[in-house]
């Protein structure tokens, strides 16, 4: 298993995404400054508003920078120890029989890609799953709260 694939590919798609929000950023940018938008009273705010807007998108594109920075940075180890740990891909076992598949890593919790055939959706230590994976070792048990339910799982897998 080539975790540095998977690695990869989470990249391309927080390169996607932050592509999407630099063209939105400069579309914001354009409404905010097109002559359309100047204020007929004191009443209009649609300029305003665009600008508004535009420092959100602006926001957005910093946030996607520093996901990108954080995974490039991201060391990926061996886990010869077999922990799961950050930069871990770790298959559960739900209690349903049906299996997750996941990547521990610093940011973009919530992204799912696809690699080998599966799915694979990012967690983050900070996350409640993460939390609860975390420094878990292979065959472990799982019990996980949220709210009134309570979920279990079986670690598989961990590499």
């Amino acid at each position: 298993m080539n975790k540095l694939e998977l690695k990869q590919i989470i990249l391309v798609s927080l390169k996607e995404k932050w592509e999407i929000a630099k063209s939105a950023t400069q579309r914001a940018i354009d409404a905010a400054t097109d002559e359309e938008t100047v204020p007929e009273h004191k009443y209009d705010t649609l300029a305003l508003e665009a600008s508004y807007l535009a420092h959100g998108q602006a926001l957005r594109v910093q946030e996607c920078e520093q996901e990108i920075q954080q995974f490039e940075s991201l060391v990926i180890n061996d886990l010869s120890d077999q922990k799961v740990a950050l930069g871990a891909y770790v298959t559960l076992l739900c209690e349903d029989e049906t299996k997750k598949n996941l990547f521990v890593g610093p940011c973009s919790g919530g992204l799912s890609v696809h690699w080998q055939g599966n799915s694979v959706s990012v967690i983050t230590p900070l996350a409640p799953l993460g939390k609860a994976l975390i420094g878990r070792e292979l065959d472990d048990e799982v019990e996980l709260k949220i709210g009134e339910s309570v979920y279990y799982y079986e670690i598989i897998e961990i590499k």
